[in-house]
C-alpha cells in the first residue's frame, strides 16, 4: 500500500470516529436543560474541535455522563493525533540515513549484512 491510501484509510477511520463520538454525545445531552448539542451536526463538530484538541469551548457538556465521555476524547485526541505523527517521524528519519549501498559499507565498501547497525572493518554505524 501506498503512503497516500494509508493516509486515506487513517482518514475515513478518524471521520467514522468523531461522527460516532459525536452521535453518542447527542444522545447523552439531548433533551437537557441548557443543552447546546441541539442536532447531529453540532455534536459532530464538538467532536471534531475536541479530538483535534483544539477546544474553542463554545459548546460544552451539562451531564456528568457527557463530562466523563467529554474527557475520553480529549485524552483519545492525544492518541489519535500522536501516534501517528511519532510514526511518520520516525519513517522520515529511517529514509533519510546514509543506508549501505548494495550490501557494502559506505565507508570502507567492506561487505555488511542488511541487519548490521555496524561495520565489522571499519565500526562504521550504518
Amino acid at each position: 500500500m501506498t503512503g497516500v491510501c494509508h493516509f486515506c484509510i487513517y482518514f475515513l477511520f478518524v471521520l467514522i470516529m468523531v461522527t460516532c463520538l459525536g452521535t453518542l454525545m447527542f444522545m447523552v445531552e439531548n433533551g437537557q436543560p441548557d443543552t447546546q448539542f441541539t442536532d447531529l451536526g453540532t455534536s459532530v463538530y464538538w467532536a471534531i474541535v475536541t479530538m483535534t484538541t483544539v477546544g474553542y469551548g463554545d459548546i460544552t457538556p451539562v451531564t456528568p455522563i457527557g463530562r466523563l465521555l467529554s474527557a475520553f476524547v480529549m485524552l483519545l485526541g492525544y492518541t489519535i493525533i500522536a501516534v501517528p505523527t511519532g510514526i511518520v517521524t520516525a519513517n522520515i528519519i529511517d529514509e533519510t540515513k546514509d543506508k549501505p549501498k548494495d550490501g557494502h559499507c559506505p565507508r570502507c565498501n567492506a561487505k555488511v549484512r542488511n541487519k548490521d547497525r555496524y561495520c565489522s572493518q571499519c565500526g562504521e554505524k550504518l
